[in-house]
């Protein structure tokens, strides 16, 4: 079994303890729908796609099991890295990166390394267009303008 494949059936099997089912709809629905965007701007900008991708798989897990969004970018890198470890997916230097990028996932405005910009704007793109009724989010208007640009969608 592949690396991001044995992360995903972890992933999905934290998700299926979320009693609330419209709840654990939407972790999943975010979860790998935010993976599959990564995987695709990665691809694109040259980055390395599978941990981009693992990275997307883990980064908003922390709110979703505990319910909470208070400081999860911070919260979210500590629970990633444990699962990282534990399931013995990546080498040091690369729990070290998602573990980055998920940390920086919600400061939208900086601009950091570029698995953390492929992992925030996968999360914009997932945002913006997961639900076409929602107004964009301000903070996160600027980086979705951007995208739309470099995806051509302008």
């Amino acid at each position: 079994m592949g690396r991001l494949k044995a992360l995903r059936t972890f992933v999905d099997k934290e998700l299926f303890t979320i009693q609330d089912l419209e709840k654990r709809q939407s972790a999943c629905a975010h979860l790998y729908g935010v993976s599959l965007a990564a995987t695709l701007l990665a691809e694109k900008r040259k980055v390395n796609a599978e941990l981009a991708s693992m990275s997307a798989m883990l980064h908003d897990l922390y709110a979703y099991t505990k319910g909470t969004y208070e400081e999860h970018a911070p919260k979210g890198a500590v629970l990633a890295r444990g699962i990282l470890e534990q399931l013995q997916l990546s080498s040091p230097e690369e729990t070290d990166a998602i573990c980055q990028a998920i940390s920086r996932h919600d400061d939208k405005d900086a601009v950091h390394t570029p698995l953390d910009e492929v992992l925030k704007d996968a999360d914009v793109l997932h945002h913006c267009l997961h639900d076409l009724s929602k107004p964009i989010k301000e903070k996160e208007a600027a980086r979705y303008a951007a995208l739309r640009r470099e995806l051509g969608l302008d």
